[in-house]
């Protein structure tokens, strides 16, 4: 019946069966190629559909499994034990079980008990640890296996630590001043004599001549050693962001606790000690108004305290003994009080008579008291013998836990952490109240604070009429505020200790609410502790996983104000009867504190005489397992009469009353008020309420309620959920089969129980969330066992499938949005996976896990329970059915042969999957929310039947049905399509509903036909492809799609789903239109590529259809990375992210250790090869030169221009090279050639992740089979072959050692500055403004958020976060880093040479092999320019003595280029601190000296090389250490003294001549050293080497570029712009004699007009230079294109320098060399940048906005300086530098160097007389000098930069008197000028020079009066003609002019020197020039005045008088002296002032 309508459905599904998928695919695949973006596939697939995946089954059949060798074996399948059955015993925290062990339970509690006893069964897969998706590589785990690493040694952190090395044992600073100490000279001899330097060790076989094969054997076999096996080790882990596979085994249920607090009582002492007090702790929250965990009794009374009560006590068990307790609170908030109330033993009076002698008597004034004491102390003693099992209330106090946690603060706050805190309530702080949605808020947090001792010493007398828990309340609320009542009340003193602290993990002793032992219990004996329950604030989810049955009652109030008689101390006894008669009164009541641990009745505390007495009191109880009818409270009310009367009983019975407890077979719980019965209740009372009344009864108050009383419930057995309770209470009637059943008032029949379970069924979603969640076991238990095993109701079968499905839905759903906030990841509730984890079992089944055959139970298909059967299924005639097949042995056609077999067909995977797909749409939209439940929930039930069903050994395809895959085959395309539909209305569900496909498709990889999963795979992602035609946002799409396949592939076998074992089977014929890699030739065979390789290194069709996983994966890249593809930097990152993880996930597993299997794994890899090359034009460029991008590949293109036409365009990488670049490209390849920029097209990829694919690239390149790389290079083409050594020169750069300091200082903003003016640079080198826009689009990419792409919508970007923290690393976290990022360096640049050795073994056949081989030596130079590793280094050079020795012809023959290179990089490492790396780098270089003789038997190019590598090593490097350079030197000069072959030639004396020759290069170098600290030495230094290479164009130059970098730094750019303009100069001047162009500068004088020093550079004359001699000029530079670099670098510095007039000039030579050239774009480019300096010199041409420089004179005095004695300089500053700045500067460096005390600034201007200075000393006098010009220069010197550029004449003055002070009266005060005239013209190559010649003129007091007069002349007028006008300077300057100034003014200048007209007739010229000079004065005066008056507002305009009448007066004053007329003036005298004309201003004069 059942399949009958299964089929049914069937018809309604439109669903496509499996095997007609396949024919699809076979018919599409047939048809004809589409023609794609990119086909480059061999089967004309195009990338974007998927290829028919092989049958993976029939392919694993075709296999023999031996077939493989040893331990390949294992990646052909999976392993046998792939999938096994745990039980895991359930955890049990009790060391008792705590489960009931009465005899009949009824089916609830059976059930109950059965569910919490039962062990977890978990279907395992045992190899899932291995998958990403379970054991993540994180930054832990990676920093886990990169323990062990060893550290690598590399130069720059060597030179960190050369500070301490013994090395430099003389200090530079005590050392001479002088540049001159040791002449040139002595470079041979004294103490740097070579000689007797001592040498490194030598390489042993170096000088032997092995043959070439062996050389690279060895090198080879000692590369292989001590590599690192996993080279992603590394690496930083992968993106955690991007791990959607990421997933773990939930948490094992467990009880649900809030943060735990332990609460220790340590005493309780009184004034006074007369009686026992008992405590009672518990918390409440004020906000929610609720008691949050039941009451913790205690008992602090001393023993002969507890001996009052002997009476009384049985033996206290030890669990009442406990006096620490641990609170659990779920919710914390500052509103919970811990509430303390004591009570003491009844007694008569009122509680505030008992009060009242503890809070009179003190504990001081005992002896005063002695008596009264004793009189109570023996009433005491009375009451506790009479009334000693009553209570009365006494006190009560509060403890705020929020003060407590909060001042407690953190634990690490303060050491002191015991110390003792008195709290008294009044101290609390006020808390506002916090947000309650944040759980735990962490103002309020109880789990990490410091513990805290208090001492309570306030307590608050109880009272009487208010005593529950609302009056509590009350007062808690009213004791927070400032003013509280409480605070007015008298306290009862007393000291009670408690300790608060967080609970321990585990702690001790300790006793669970049911009084159980919680492990660890060490000793039975010990003092407990107990966990006390907590009544959580709100709801909380969590399911119960142990057996709880607790019931809680509170009495709260009675009323018996109208009862008769005498009823006054009230006092209510509570018992738990099991029947009528008083002896089934249950010991189920908790006992309190001393007392034994359950009694059978107790009381309430009694409230002396009163009537109407409200409670406090708490009964816990222990609920029977079994709860019937007759069960029920029975509450007695005595009256108890304190005082002892004869004739009156201790206690008098006053009322009845009673609460059954079963109610229509629910527990009744919740609030009651009851009426109380006067008489005892009749027999069978316990049946009814007492609400009905009985006949003959009498009632207190007439039958009303008067009591009034709670009860609560806390069990794990109780629903107390009606709809929950109906569900159960009827699936339990099924199961037992006890009709007829009564249901609340109905009665069932078998008739109705049908549509009664359906409509429970139904009524589910009702339920209230806590309980649900609570049973949500339960409830999913039994509505599986539903679906599974049909009820059989009245001999039928009633299918309750789809209901029973329905509801579990609504249960799912409803059980996750309670728990929406506990979600994790994924979106999966915790709580659900756990269930399906642990709990879901196939119901009926019993496992067995001891092999061999399963127990009788498991009926192999029938699964339903054989014996245990119910035997109410009306199978009472059933005959023997066969364990093993349910088909034999049974009549054909009995009932039970039905019955069972369509038991037997229920299975629940099978049922489920229906089920979903004919669900309706309500259903479907809830089971779609949480899809991710019902596929988890099938791969347990189908692991489960194959495991539970010995299934395992069956084929894979015969495991399930067909039916049921055709199910599956549906499901997953309804689910695929919603995931495509909903993208874009849901991303959220999209993306979820995208995961759980993918995790479940996964999953059936491991249990079904892996061919049929691919196949479903397929159709999905075809899916995906029709949708993405048509859809608005691809990218969403892409990015699911993305998702889906890394998490198929996070697969613990993806290897092997691979098939990496079967050989590609290449296409049969390959179709030549399609097929790419046959029509193009190969680079080195003849003969075609072979195919087969091909196909294995491009995604090919072969290669995606048996790598179908990996295939996918691949092609998703590749898409990604398409020069077209959308919404790029996001599915870049997620593509490759994918790929890394994967890789990651190989190197960590332990399966693919063994390299042959690990080979197998990379070749499933191989087409990322040919991916990453492709993309390389896309890459991000860490080498960072513009222009280098492809620079081998376009060496090695076939197609561009002719080999060598230079001529015809300028190189931008040779600018480059200029500019300093990393290492200049060939010079071949010239820049109109396409690829270089054509290929550009496409989103970059970002530096992350070029950086990430390029470490996989390497992860390929080092784990693949050489033998197959060597053949695959063969095949390749010449440009691609030259792509790939571009990808490996990059790779080189990409994972560049930092060094350590880097990972101190990385900071974002250097990084920010450095990489703006490294663009500013760039962009004025280059000349074009892309390169500007390409650096801010890369430092755009690498802010984290510039490009919003990356950001994920939804998530946090904890990526970046973890990264911009770097600010509180730790060292040692820095020390790692640094080791790790070595080794990383190390192994990246030891792979990409383990590469090129594999190409050079290929190129030696080839016909391109020079083209070729000058590529890969770039490779090797570059890896050994870059900061390397010792350990590298030596393999390294190695390999490039190898390839000289193998290859001369490619340093002496070709490019000079690789040579000079390869001498600076050698020599670099000769002067390493590491000596392995001295060892191999001397060996190299002498080997390359010999190689060079051998050829030519002279090595003048290398010589040559050497020396200039030498100069420029010196000039450039910081840390360079000539020491360790000498000791290579000395090296090379053994190995030639050592070297036999040699012994007759001159090669050892050349050798010798050139060693001695750079050994004086050195020492200069030493000096330079020594002056490293000031900067002007050290610029003279280099200045005077530079001098020394006049006769070596070369090697001035060299220098000259050298002194232009220290300019640079230093920021001295007008000075580094002048380097190299004579740097410029040099070079024209070569050129001029090599041959005469038009367009070329003649010499140097070309150069004339942007520097007048320049002519220095025409000493090269032709005496000096031959042009033609080898190894002279031959450096880059001396070459057109090398003269245009150097001038462009030259504007450029003067572009940073504001120097824009000189731009001009400089581009004046440069444009007609481009003009020449017809570079349209550089000219445009420049023309553009002349533009630029137009404007700015516009915008800045009053000269304020750029100051150029301020002068000094420094004069040095003293036998000190050396060879500085008595030279003065001029000193050229930066701008604004004062006086006090300079003069501070050197007196601190000079002091450093000759000790404290010795220098000394000579404060005047004076001339220094060197006979009073003191030897021993050292005198600096310091002069601010202006530059001065001649009136007839003036006329040229327009501007502001004229008077700034070319100065050679400086002026300072010096006032003096003839008494020798300084300043005097007017007619005594003289005026010394001096003019000092310089060697050069500032600016300079340098930026002191010398001063030549002083000359001095004196002016006498008249003189100096003229020049003050007509100073302040030039301000008037130049205030009054400012435009714009400035009033305030306007009025300053006529203020010191008109103003009635008091000495020195105008006015006594008048008045001095024109009183009298002077009777010396030669005074009177200057008499008469003065008086001139006063009328021109008055008449400014006039024109300011004016001015002013024009200028003013209203508000000036009394001070405008006053400026008028001070003029006035002035006038009127200076009129007389004004207009006295002189004698006739005397013949004109000579100028005392020589004309300016006569000086030699710009001859050198002799000083």
């Amino acid at each position: 019946m059942a399949a009958a309508e299964r089929r049914a459905f069937a018809h309604k599904i439109n669903r496509t069966v499996a095997a007609e998928v396949r024919k699809q695919v076979s018919r599409e695949r047939s048809g004809s190629p589409h023609s794609s973006r990119r086909s480059s596939s061999s089967l004309g697939v195009p990338l974007t559909e998927v290829v028919e995946p092989l049958d993976f089954e029939d392919v694993l059949l075709s296999r023999p499994p031996d077939a493989e060798p040893g331990p390949l074996r294992e990646l052909v399948e999976f392993p046998a034990d792939d999938l096994e059955l745990l039980l895991r015993p359930r955890e049990c925290r009790t060391t008792e079980p705590g489960i009931p062990e009465e005899g009949k339970l009824d089916a609830q509690v059976r059930a109950a008990v059965e569910m919490y006893t039962e062990d977890w069964i978990i279907a395992h897969r045992r190899y899932q640890h291995l998958s990403a998706a379970y054991s993540p590589i994180t930054t832990e785990t990676q920093r886990e296996r990169q323990r062990g690493l060893s550290r690598q040694v590399f130069e720059q952190d060597a030179s960190g630590d050369e500070k301490a090395s013994p090395e430099d044992a003389d200090d530079p600073r005590h050392c001479s001043g002088s540049p001159d100490d040791t002449p040139r000279s002595s470079g041979a001899s004294g103490i740097f004599d070579l000689r007797n330097l001592a040498a490194d060790s030598l390489l042993p076989s170096l000088l032997e001549r092995a043959a070439p094969e062996d050389v690279d054997r060895r090198n080879e076999a000692l590369r292989r050693q001590n590599r690192p096996r996993a080279l992603l080790a590394l690496y930083p882990a992968p993106d955690e962001d991007e791990a959607v596979e990421r997933c773990s085994h939930p948490e094992p249920p467990q009880e649900h606790f809030g943060q735990r607090i332990l609460v220790k009582c340590l005493s309780l002492k009184f004034e006074i000690e007369i009686e026992p007090i008992f405590g009672i702790l518990a918390l409440y929250d004020v906000r929610e108004k609720k008691k949050i965990s039941e009451n913790f009794y205690f008992d602090l009374n001393s023993d002969s305290m507890k001996g009052l009560l002997r009476a009384h006590g049985t033996h206290p068990a030890i669990s009442t003994l406990a006096r620490s307790a641990i609170f659990s609170v779920t919710y914390p908030s500052p509103d919970i009080f811990l509430v303390i109330k004591l009570e003491k033993v009844l007694q008569q009076g009122d509680i505030s008579e008992c009060c009242e002698p503890y809070m009179v008597m003190k504990e001081v004034d005992t002896a005063k008291n002695k008596e009264k004491l004793e009189k109570l102390r023996l009433a005491a003693e009375q009451f506790c013998t009479r009334l000693g099992r009553y209570r009365m209330p006494f006190a009560w106090t509060a403890v705020h836990l929020a003060n407590i946690v909060s001042s407690a603060g953190p634990p690490d706050r303060d050491p002191d952490s015991d110390g003792e805190r008195r709290s008294t309530w009044t101290d609390r702080r006020r808390r506002g109240p916090q947000d309650r949605t944040s759980s735990g808020d962490d103002a309020c947090s109880f789990s990490g604070f410091r513990p805290a001792t208090l001492t309570v010493t306030n307590f608050f007398k109880q009272e009487a009429e208010r005593l529950s828990d609302e009056d509590l309340f009350k007062f808690l609320a009213d004791m927070r505020r400032p003013s509280s009542l409480l605070r007015r009340l008298r306290p009862v003193t007393a000291q009670l200790k408690i300790d608060i602290s967080p609970a321990p993990e585990n702690p001790h002793f300790c006793l669970s609410p049911e009084l159980l032992h919680v492990k660890p219990y060490p000793d039975p004996r010990g003092r407990p502790t107990k966990e006390i329950l907590e009544f959580p604030a709100h709801e909380v989810y969590a399911p119960h996983t142990s057996y709880r049955n607790l019931l809680f009652v509170y009495p709260h109030s009675l009323n018996f104000s109208s009862r008769q008689g005498s009823v006054r101390n009230l006092a209510v006894r509570v018992q738990y009867m099991a029947g009528e008669d008083p002896s089934q009164a249950l010991p189920v009541i908790f006992g309190k504190s001393s007392c034994s641990e359950f009694t059978r009745e107790a009381f309430t505390p009694v409230v002396y005489h009163n009537k109407s007495p409200e409670f406090y009191e708490e009964f816990k109880l222990r609920l029977p397992a079994c709860v019937t009818d007759n069960h029920h409270l029975l509450f007695t009310f005595y009256h108890i009469s304190c005082q002892p009367r004869p004739g009156t009983a201790l206690e008098t019975p006053v009322g009845f009353t009673w609460i059954p407890l079963l109610q229509h077979g629910r527990l009744r719980t919740g609030p009651f008020c009851l009426p109380v019965s006067v008489d005892q209740p009749p027999p069978s009372y316990s049946v009814l309420t007492p609400d009905v009344a009985l006949p003959g009864m009498r009632w207190v108050d007439g039958h009303k309620g008067v009591f009034s009383v709670e009860l609560t419930a806390v069990s794990s057995v109780h629903p107390q959920d009606p709809h929950l309770d109906k569900f159960f209470t009827l699936v339990h009637v099924l199961e037992e089969g006890a009709f007829p059943f009564r249901l609340k008032d109905a009665v069932l029949s078998e008739g109705t129980v049908e549509q009664e379970l359906r409509a429970s069924l139904a009524a589910l979603r009702l339920a209230s969330p806590e309980p649900l969640v609570a049973f949500s076991h339960h409830v999913l238990d039994k509505l599986v066992r539903l679906v599974v095993r049909p009820p059989i109701i009245g001999g039928q079968i009633v299918n309750l499938g789809r209901g029973a499905f329905e509801a579990m839905a609504h249960v799912v759903s409803l059980v996750h949005r309670s728990l929406e906030a506990a979600q994790d990841a994924r979106g999966h509730c915790p709580l659900l996976a756990a269930y399906v984890h642990y709990a879901f079992r196939l119901p009926g089944t019993e496992p067995s896990l001891l092999g061999g055959a399963p127990p009788v139970t498991v009926q192999s298909t029938t699964l339903a329970r054989g014996p245990g059967r119910p035997a109410s299924l009306y199978l009472a005639r059933s005959k023997s059915i066969s364990s093993s097949n349910p088909d034999l042995a049974v009549a054909p056609g009995s009932v039970d042969d039905e019955v069972s077999r369509i038991l037997a067909s229920k299975l629940l995977h099978e049922e489920l999957a229906l089920q979903w797909v004919v669900s309706g749409s309500t259903v479907r939209e809830a089971i779609l929310q949480h899809a991710w439940f019902f596929f988890q929930l099938m791969v347990k039930s189908m692991t489960l039947h194959l495991l539970l069903g010995q299934r395992l050994d069956t084929p894979r395809k015969l495991r399930f049905p067909g039916r049921f895959l055709d199910d599956i085959a549906a499901l997953v395309g309804s689910v695929g399509l919603e995931v495509i539909t909903r993208v874009h209305k849901d991303a959220e569900l999209a993306e979820r509903l995208n995961a759980s496909l993918a995790f479940f498709l996964s999953d059936l990889l491991s249990l079904t036909d892996r061919g049929f999963v691919f196949s479903l795979v397929r159709a999905h992602y075809k899916q995906v492809a029709t949708r993405l035609l048509s859809a608005p946002n691809p990218v969403a799409l892409l990015t699911l799609r993305m998702d889906f396949t890394r998490i198929l592939c996070s697969h613990e076998h993806y290897v092997t789903l691979n098939l990496p074992c079967c050989p590609l089977s290449p296409p049969a014929s390959p179709s030549p239109s399609i097929s790419s890699t046959t029509s193009q030739s190969s680079t080195f065979s003849s003969q075609a590529p072979d195919p087969k390789v091909t196909s294995m290194f491009e995604l090919s069709g072969p290669f995606r259809q048996q790598h179908f996983l990996a295939g996918l994966l691949l092609t998703e890249l590749a898409l990604a990375l398409e020069p077209e593809a959308e919404g790029v930097s996001l599915l870049h990152k997620k593509a490759i992210s994918a790929v890394h993880s994967l890789l990651c996930g190989h190197d960590a597993d332990p399966r693919y250790t063994d390299a042959t299997v690990k080979a197998r794994v990379a070749e499933l890899y191989l087409p990322l090869l040919s991916l990453a090359r492709d993309t390389l034009p896309r890459l991000h460029d860490f080498a960072e030169g513009p222009g280098q991008r492809s620079r081998l590949a376009s060496m090695l293109d076939s197609d561009t221009e002719g080999e060598g036409d230079i001529g015809g365009t300028i190189n931008p990488s040779v600018a480059m090279a200029i500019a300093g670049g990393p290492l200049a490209p060939g010079s071949r390849a010239s820049i109109s050639q396409g690829p270089a920029t054509a290929s550009r097209s496409g989103c970059p990829l970002s530096a992350e992740s070029s950086r990430t694919l390029l470490v996989c690239v390497l992860w390929v390149l080092k784990n693949a089979e050489p033998a197959l790389l060597q053949r695959w290079a063969a095949d390749l083409a010449l440009p691609q072959l030259g792509r790939l050594l571009d990808l490996l020169y990059l790779c080189l750069a990409a994972f560049e050692y930092k060094g350590k300091k880097a990972f101190e200082r990385i900071n974002s903003l250097t990084f920010k500055k450095s990489l703006d003016m490294k663009a500013r640079l760039e962009e004025a080198i280059l000349g074009t403004i892309g390169a500007r826009q390409e650096m801010v689009r890369r430092s755009r990419e690498r802010s984290p958020f510039g490009n919003q792409e990356n950001v994920r919508w939804r998530k946090s970007i904890t990526h970046w976060k973890q990264t911009s923290d770097r600010v509180d690393k730790t060292k040692d976290e820095i020390e790692h880093e640094a080791l790790v990022d070595g080794n990383l360096a190390t192994e990246a640049s030891l792979v990409v040479l383990d590469t090129l050795e594999i190409i050079v073994q290929t190129v030696m056949l080839s016909e391109a092999r020079e083209s070729i081989l000058g590529a890969v030596l770039k490779v090797v130079l570059y890896s050994l320019g870059s900061a390397q590793s010792a350990l590298f280094l030596q393999h390294g050079l190695a390999t490039q003595r190898a390839l000289v020795s193998k290859f001369p012809e490619l340093l002496f023959e070709e490019d000079t280029e690789l040579c000079a290179d390869l001498c600076l990089r050698l020599l670099r490492h000769c002067g390493s601190r590491v000596s392995a790396i001295r060892t191999h780098a001397s060996a190299s270089l002498y080997l390359l000296m010999r190689q060079n003789f051998e050829i030519g038997n002279n090595f003048a190019r290398v010589k040559m090389q050497v020396t200039m590598s030498l100069s420029s090593l010196v000039g450039t490097t910081q840390n360079f250490s000539e020491e360790h350079l000498r000791r290579s030197l000395k090296t090379i000069l053994t190995y030639a003294e050592e070297d036999v072959g040699l012994r007759d030639s001159t090669f050892a004396e050349q050798v010798q001549d050139l060693m001695f020759n750079l050994h004086m290069i050195l020492t200069d170098t030493v000096k330079m050293k020594e002056h490293q600290e000031d900067p002007e030495m050290l610029i003279d230094l280099m200045y005077r080497i530079a001098r020394g290479y006049q006769g070596s164009p070369d090697l001035r130059l060299t220098w000259l570029q050298n002194m232009a970098g220290k300019h640079a730094e230093l920021g001295n750019h007008a000075e580094a712009a002048q380097c190299m303009v004579h740097a410029a100069a040099l070079v024209a001047e070569y050129l001029a004699l090599l041959e005469d162009s038009r367009h070329l500068p003649v010499g140097c004088v070309s150069f004339q007009n942007i520097s007048s020093n320049v002519l220095e550079e025409s000493a090269i004359s032709d005496d000096i230079l031959s042009p033609d001699e080898e190894g002279f000029c031959s450096g880059k530079h001396f070459t057109e294109l090398g003269l245009v670099g150097l001038l462009e670098q030259a504007a450029t510095y003067f572009t940073m320098g504001g120097l824009y007039e000189a731009v001009n000039e400089v581009y004046k030579t440069l444009i007609p060399i481009l003009e020449a050239h017809r570079d349209y774009k550089k000219l445009a480019a420049v023309h553009g940048k002349l533009q630029e300096a137009f404007t700015k010199i516009m915008h800045q041409s009053s000269g304020w906005e750029r100051v150029f420089g301020t002068y000094f004179r420094v004069g040095f005095y003293g036998s000190r300086f050396g060879d500085l004695d008595e030279q003065e300089f001029v000193y050229k500053e930066p701008s604004i530098t004062k006086l006090a700045e300079i003069s501070h500067r050197l007196e601190e460096f000079y002091t450093e160097r000759f000790g404290e005390d010795v220098v000394e600034i000579v404060k005047d201007s004076n001339p220094v007389d060197k006979a009073k200075l003191d030897p021993q000393k050292a005198y600096i006098q310091i002069t601010y000098v202006e530059p001065h010009f001649d009136t007839y220069e003036l006329k040229d010197r327009v501007t502001y930069f004229d008077r700034n550029y070319g100065l050679r004449t400086f002026l300072f003055c010096t006032p003096f008197t003839p008494d020798g002070r300084a300043h005097g009266e007017l007619p005594e005060q003289h005026k010394r000028k001096t003019l000092l005239s310089t060697d050069h013209a500032f600016p300079y190559i340098k930026t002191r020079i010398r001063v030549c010649h002083r000359e001095e003129t004196v002016l006498t007091p008249v003189e100096v009066a003229i020049e003050d007069m007509q100073k302040k002349t030039r301000e008037l007028a130049f205030a009054t003609e400012q435009d714009p006008p400035d009033a305030k300077m306007l009025q300053m300057v006529l203020q010191g002019s008109v103003g009635p100034t008091v000495n020195q003014g105008p006015l006594e200048v008048a008045q001095v020197f024109l009183t009298e007209i002077p009777e010396d007739p030669k005074l009177f010229r200057h008499h008469n020039k003065l008086r001139l000079c006063f009328k021109d004065f008055c008449k400014k005066c006039e024109d300011a005045l004016r001015k002013n008056k024009a200028l003013i507002g209203p508000d000036q305009k009394e001070y405008h008088r006053e400026l008028e009448r001070n003029y006035t007066r002035l006038r009127e004053a200076l009129q007389p002296l004004l207009t006295q007329r002189l004698p006739q003036l005397l013949a004109p005298t000579t100028a005392s002032l020589r004309n300016s004309l006569h000086r030699a201003s710009f001859r050198k004069a002799d000083v």
